[in-house]
């Protein structure tokens, strides 16, 4: 079957996905500033309500947003690696089989760390949530730099550009694996999601 540039991504997930991004970088890095404690409790209620609309999207979005596409056994996964290492990563339209657990991990550590992050403004439970929370933010951390080298790693073996992939939905597949249409209203979704939060951290 030909190969051609279709859409693959539709415009919430994209959005979703740089937004979260945003939202730890922003929430990392003003995380030892009390002079910036509000940006950074504001980041952090603004990702775990990305999380929330994720997880929704997960079920209810398109196709490669669904985490049925993506979530696979783990021979999958598996088979996925060894022929990574061998330079032949078998062609996945979507998540390949390893992403889609990353995506899974990265999902779980941004709700953890938004969690104890509130946990522990409200002061419950102590040093304990301060240590969840260290530890959960450091692990998600390492997460975003295995995610991001192995998303170079695949676009140069697929010679296709992956994070401009995310930018504008395209990627390389053949004409039956692409979505219909990019959802552009849905992304009101987030955003009211976004909003939702920012309101809850101002009246916190």
């Amino acid at each position: 079957m030909e190969m051609r540039k279709i859409l693959v991504w539709d415009l919430p997930t994209r959005f979703n996905h740089w937004l979260m991004a945003g939202c730890f970088a922003v929430a990392y890095a003003t995380g030892d500033s009390e002079a910036w404690r509000l940006v950074h409790i504001a980041a952090g209620l603004i990702l775990a309500a990305l999380v929330a609309f994720r997880l929704f999207w997960g079920l209810a979005g398109s196709r490669h947003a669904r985490f049925s596409s993506f979530v696979r056994a783990p021979a999958a996964v598996i088979g996925y690696l060894r022929g990574l290492l061998r330079g032949e990563p078998g062609h996945w339209a979507g998540h390949n089989p390893a992403g889609g657990y990353m995506i899974l991990f990265l999902l779980a550590m941004s709700a953890l760390v938004a969690a104890s992050g509130l946990a522990l403004y409200l002061e419950w439970g102590g040093e304990l949530f301060e240590e969840v929370h260290e530890a959960a933010a450091g692990l998600m951390l390492a997460a975003v730099a295995i995610h991001v080298m192995g998303v170079l790693s695949a676009s140069l073996l697929h010679r296709e550009n992956l994070v401009r992939a995310m930018f504008t939905g395209m990627r390389q597949g053949t004409p039956e694996e692409a979505i219909s249409r990019r959802y552009a209203l849905a992304v009101l979704l987030p955003l009211a999601a976004a909003a939702a939060a920012i309101w809850f951290a101002l009246h916190l």
